[in-house]
C-alpha cells in the first residue's frame, strides 16, 4: 500500500521538502559529528585520560545503547510537542555532551556519552515525522535516504576536520568548537517551527513511560512485515559495523596492506556508503520496491562477506577495493530505503515505527560486532567471523524475501 493512500497520513506532496530536508540532515550531521568526536580523537583522549585507547572507543557504544531506549520513547514526545522540538531536543543533548565531555575526565566522557544518547535516538523519527508529510510519494525513499547521508557526512566532517583543531588547541576546544553551530541551528529551527509542527497531543496526561516503551513494538503483532524488516535490520546495521571493525586489521594484519592502503580501503567502503543511498532511494522510488532492493542488498553483502573472508596477502588491490565498495554500498547503503519502509509499513503510526527501527539498528550495532569479536579472539580467524556475517546476511535476505502477509 503507498504511503499516500494510508489513513492518518495528511500528505500535502506538491514539492520537494527542501528546508526542512535541510534541517534533518543538519541535525543528524551535527548529532553524529558530536558522536565520533571522541572515537575521532582517541589517540589523544586516552593519553590525556591516562586510560586505554580502547575505553574512548566504548563511547559511541553508550551513545547507541541508551539511544535504544530514547528510540522507542521518541514518538512520546513528538506526539505532545512536535518533530522540530524533537529535532530541538537532539541538538540540545549535543550541546550538553559537547559541554559535559569538554570538562575532561573519564566520568565527564561517560555522562556526556548518556547526554547525547538521551537524545540521539530521536533523530530519525523526528525526520520521518516531519518529512513524510511534506514529501510527495515519487520521491519518498529518495528523500529520506538524502536524510541518512547526515549520518556518514558527521563521521567523515569529524575525521577531516577534528584532528587538525585538536593538535592546535586541544581535544577539550575541539569539542567546543562544535557548539556554536548546534547553538545556532537550535534558534534557526524555531523560526518555521510554528509552520512545520504537524498535529500533537497537547492536552491531557502524557502516556506512561512504560507504556510508551511499549508502544512501538505493539505495532509487530498483526504485521509480519513489519517483523521481518525489524530482525532484518537489527542483522544489516550490525554487520555495518562488523566491516569497519575488521577491515583496516584484517588487510593489514592478513593480506599484506600497509596501513594507509588499509585505510583507503576503509575510506572507499564508507564513501560507497554515501554515494549510494540517494542511488537506493532513487531506484526504490523508479525502478524496485524497497522491500525488493532491501533482499538484493542482502545478497550482495552476504557475497562481499564472504570474499572478504579469504582476501589474502597477494590478492590485487583493485580486487579488494571492488569487495569494499560493494560492502559499503549495501551494508552502508541500506538505511535510507529501510526507514522509508518502515513509514510505510507503519501507517498512521510512522513515528513509532520509526522509533521500532532505530532502535532495531541500534541494537545490531552494539550486538553483532561484539559477537564476531569473540568469533575472531577464540578462532583466530577472520574467515571465520565473515563466513558467519555472510550466513547472517543471507539469513536476513531471506527473511525480508517472505511473501506471506506482505502489504
Amino acid at each position: 500500500m503507498p504511503l499516500s493512500t494510508q489513513p492518518g497520513l495528511r500528505l500535502t506532496p506538491p514539492a520537494f521538502p527542501l528546508w526542512p530536508l535541510v534541517a534533518t540532515l543538519a541535525t543528524q550531521t551535527l548529532a553524529t559529528l558530536a558522536a565520533y568526536t571522541l572515537p575521532a580523537l582517541a589517540p589523544m583522549v586516552a593519553a590525556d585520560l591516562e586510560v586505554d585507547g580502547a575505553w574512548v572507543g566504548y563511547f559511541v557504544s553508550v551513545v547507541y545503547g541508551v539511544g535504544i531506549g530514547s528510540s522507542l520513547l521518541a514518538a512520546r514526545f513528538i506526539h505532545r510537542h512536535g518533530a522540530v522540538r524533537a529535532c530541538q531536543f537532539v541538538l540540545l543533548a549535543t550541546l550538553a555532551m559537547l559541554l559535559i565531555c569538554a570538562q575532561g575526565g573519564l566520568l565527564a566522557v561517560a555522562l556526556g556519552a548518556v547526554a547525547l544518547g538521551i537524545g540521539y535516538g530521536a533523530t530519525a523519527p523526528a525526520a520521518t515525522h516531519l518529512l513524510v508529510p511534506r514529501t510527495p510519494p515519487r520521491m519518498m525513499n529518495f528523500v529520506l535516504s538524502l536524510r541518512q547521508i547526515g549520518v556518514p557526512l558527521g563521521g567523515v566532517l569529524g575525521a577531516l576536520l577534528l584532528p587538525p583543531v585538536a593538535l592546535a588547541l586541544g581535544w577539550q576546544n575541539a569539542m567546543l568548537a562544535q557548539v556554536v553551530p548546534v547553538i545556532a541551528l537550535i534558534v534557526m529551527l524555531e523560526v518555521p517551527r510554528r509552520n512545520w509542527e504537524g498535529s500533537r497531543i497537547s492536552a491531557g496526561a502524557p502516556t506512561p513511560l512504560f507504556a510508551s516503551l511499549r508502544a512501538p513494538f505493539a505495532l509487530l503483532a498483526g504485521n509480519p512485515a513489519l517483523a521481518r524488516l525489524t530482525f532484518t535490520s537489527f542483522i544489516y546495521s550490525g554487520i555495518q559495523l562488523c566491516f569497519v571493525a575488521f577491515m583496516t586489521v584484517h588487510l593489514t594484519s592478513r593480506a599484506g596492506f600497509d596501513l594507509i592502503a588499509a585505510g583507503q580501503a576503509l575510506a572507499a567502503y564508507q564513501i560507497s556508503g554515501v554515494v549510494t543511498r540517494p542511488v537506493w532511494g532513487w531506484l526504490a522510488d523508479r525502478v524496485m520496491p524497497a522491500r525488493r532492493l532491501l533482499v538484493l542488498q542482502g545478497a550482495v553483502m552476504a557475497g562481499a562477506a564472504a570474499m572478504a573472508g579469504q582476501i589474502a596477502a597477494g590478492w590485487p588491490a583493485w580486487l579488494v577495493l571492488l569487495i569494499c565498495v560493494a560492502a559499503g554500498a549495501t551494508a552502508s547503503g541500506y538505511t535510507g530505503i529501510a526507514y522509508g519502509e518502515f513509514a510505510r509499513l507503519g501507517g498512521a503510526r510512522r513515528t513509532e515505527a520509526t522509533g521500532l527501527g532505530s532502535s532495531s539498528m541500534f541494537a545490531g550495532v552494539l550486538v553483532l560486532p561484539a559477537l564476531a569479536t569473540v568469533v575472531v579472539t577464540v578462532s583466530d580467524s577472520y574467515a571465520l567471523a565473515y563466513g558467519a556475517v555472510a550466513a547472517l546476511a543471507a539469513i536476513g535476505a531471506a527473511a525480508l524475501s517472505s511473501k506471506r502477509r506482505n502489504p
